[in-house]
């Protein structure tokens, strides 16, 4: 746990994110819930937990300074993650952002139950886990994210009912997505194309940053 706990905070530290030892733990018990529950539930296919904390705990951890500086300091904003399995990057987001009010949204039942159970046990008011589909929800969102989750036209299609009137999706994508910005209808326009650097990682990484031209009443 000492050598996690020393990779994770060097890698926030080169993101620049200024989060606190308690954060840094929660994190890291985040990470072993995953891991625990993933015996059973098969909630990510990531086994070792040192891949699991670079593939998927540092590499959500990136998108946090972009998140941070679109809500420019905010204390009201909902964040709802879309497809989130295990809860990457949502649980994420909630623990280094508490002043967010995250939902994280699964077709799969035991996925959004291991989202309330961490919930539960990281003591995070401001995370909840929703098992349903993302189409039926009638709650209003700031941010709607995903990450891997589909392609653009299938994430914007699918939730663009729960996106406030000036709300913008953040889509986390490996490669730049050419091809699924290429096929993306009149109604939905990319701002902005924000490339990653992930700690340990050499992989390309970016944030397709969209909205609607079209807003849902």
């Amino acid at each position: 746990m000492s050598e996690c706990l020393e990779i994770l905070t060097r890698s926030t530290a080169q993101l620049g994110l200024a989060l606190s030892d308690a954060q840094h733990q929660t994190l890291l018990r985040y990470l072993d819930l995953v891991l625990k529950w993933n015996k059973v539930y098969n909630l990510t296919a990531l086994r070792d937990p040192a891949e699991a904390l670079t593939h998927h705990l540092i590499d959500s951890l990136a998108a946090v300074p972009p998140l941070l500086r679109h809500l420019a300091g905010r204390d009201d904003a909902k964040l709802l993650d879309v497809g989130s399995g295990a809860g990457l990057p949502g649980v994420v987001f909630a623990i280094c952002c508490p002043q967010l009010q995250v939902r994280c949204v699964d077709t799969v039942g035991k996925k959004a139950a291991f989202v309330q159970q961490a919930a539960l046990e990281l003591k995070l008011p401001n995370l909840r886990g929703v098992h349903a589909r993302v189409e039926s929800l009638t709650e209003k969102f700031d941010v709607v994210s995903a990450r891997a989750f589909a392609s653009l036209v299938d994430f914007t299609t699918w939730s663009v009912a729960a996106l406030a009137e000036q709300g913008v999706w953040l889509a986390m994508k490996a490669k730049h997505p050419e091809a699924e910005i290429a096929a993306l209808p009149a109604s939905v326009e990319v701002f902005h194309v924000e490339q990653l650097t992930v700690p340990g990682l050499d992989a390309e990484r970016c944030i397709i940053w969209l909205r609607s031209k079209n807003p849902v009443a």
